[in-house]
């Protein structure tokens, strides 16, 4: 199990706990689940980079204590 934060720019910080085989998709599920709004109104972001939904979180090569941006679309 790997932990990531998630900051959404406004105050809110959230930390999900997930498996390095689970896709992006399924981290986007865990983050609607405690902010309350719909996984398909998720974007993550890292930078310039946008992370898509089918790849894995190891196919990324995000380790435990990673940070994400969050934007919703």
């Amino acid at each position: 199990m790997i932990e990531i934060t998630v900051n959404d720019r406004l105050g809110k910080k959230v930390r999900v706990k997930c498996n390095p085989s689970d896709t992006v998709g399924d981290l986007k599920k865990l983050i609607a689940a405690q902010t309350g709004t719909r996984a398909e109104k998720i974007v993550l972001k890292k930078g310039y980079t946008i992370y898509s939904d089918d790849r894995t979180v190891s196919d990324y090569e995000i380790h435990d204590g990673f940070n994400f941006e969050l934007y919703y679309q």
